[in-house]
């Protein structure tokens, strides 16, 4: 088992391989020491077309509870879960089937 820090979960030794990328960093005291960082998820995509979506942050779920809400997603509706062209598509579609 490999430890990746205080607050991250325990990790197989083969799990870790690939997936973590090791950074070298200066402590205050001058020593050089080498740490292993995660690497950020990929891009939040829109479900219906698979566009990359804007204002979405690329961080790993613990680091995006820490965000205050107006930051983790677009406050506009389906923000987060569709790009805007099909939120607008989505919109026009369900305004002609109520008329």
């Amino acid at each position: 088992m490999v430890h990746l820090g205080i607050h991250s979960k325990r990790l197989d030794s083969e799990e870790v391989v690939g997936m973590v990328k090791k950074v070298k960093v200066r402590t205050p005291t001058g020593k050089v020491v080498i740490r292993k960082r995660r690497p950020l998820p990929k891009r939040a995509r829109c479900a219906r077309c698979g566009k990359a979506l804007h204002g979405v942050p690329k961080l790993r779920p613990a680091q995006l509870r820490k965000l205050p809400k107006s930051r983790r997603r677009p406050s506009r509706a389906y923000g987060g879960y569709l790009c805007a062209s099909c939120a607008r598509e989505l919109f026009r579609e369900k305004a002609r089937s109520l008329s």
